[in-house]
């Protein structure tokens, strides 16, 4: 079984790298998780703010943004550092249960994004999800996406060094049988964070800064492009991203789409 995986993979990737040498098409597409596909930032700042007011500590949305993007372990450290009476181990756990409820009834899919992915789908090219969440809250949400959206998804609980380290969108690229360096610019990647867009600038891959629900200014990140509504957004505009970065030659400035 383990080796057909692989024949299957090899086989997507060559045909892949074809399609792109062709018309320019991403080889796939990856997306950051919370405030890239949805804007689960608010329930993330909420549940935070609930936990401290049940168990003491001074925490409020402004510095729920400050953490964004973080793994949860290092949000524990700053809430028990501002107060909150929990075990650090127990803390995480807790936010996620918040946040799962909340999404249990609502999930924020950010406006435009649920038509990119289909489109992709019918495209035949393989979306990843790219998250520091737990595979648990991945899972969640790739469910509720349109059908064949994620081919996999890379969680915060694999064992990978996290963002901003580029080990996540590198094993995303693995997984689709991306495993060359010079076939990462031929990849999108979607992110709203610094330490997310860090991150995937370092994997090489050409990276979009989402800015339609980060407070926090990104701009002079290092990302290729700046998007801040996905309303509209065409599989032509996404291959014209790829077509303008491959066209490039040096250090790519941040351009807004």
């Amino acid at each position: 079984m383990n080796m057909e995986h692989k024949r299957e993979e090899s086989r997507a990737g060559s045909t892949d790298k074809a399609r792109s040498a062709m018309g320019h098409r991403p080889l796939a597409v990856f997306w950051d998780m919370d405030g890239t596909l949805i804007d689960s930032e608010p329930y993330w700042h909420q549940a935070e703010v609930d936990l401290v007011r049940e168990h003491g500590g001074d925490w409020n949305a402004d510095m729920g943004w400050q953490v964004s993007g973080k793994p949860l372990t290092k949000v524990a450290r700053l809430m028990r550092e501002r107060g909150l009476d929990l075990p650090e181990d127990q803390i995480p756990d807790l936010l996620i249960d918040g946040v799962i409820a909340m999404e249990e009834r609502h999930m924020p899919w950010i406006e435009g994004v649920r038509a990119i992915l289909t489109d992709l789908v019918e495209a035949g090219i393989p979306s990843i999800l790219v998250t520091t969440s737990p595979r648990r809250m991945a899972q969640a949400v790739v469910a509720k996406a349109p059908k064949g959206a994620f081919a996999d998804y890379v969680c915060g609980d694999d064992g990978l060094a996290q963002k901003p380290n580029p080990a996540p969108y590198l094993h995303a690229a693995g997984l689709v049988g991306i495993n060359s360096p010079d076939l990462m610019a031929s990849c999108l990647a979607f992110e709203d964070t610094l330490t997310g867009i860090t991150s995937a600038v370092a994997s090489g891959a050409t990276t979009v800064a989402y800015t339609g629900t980060n407070p926090v200014d990104t701009s002079s990140g290092p990302q290729f492009a700046s998007i801040s509504s996905y309303r509209g957004v065409t599989l032509d505009d996404l291959s014209a991203l790829i077509a303008k970065r491959l066209g490039r030659s040096g250090p790519s400035a941040a351009q807004t789409c």
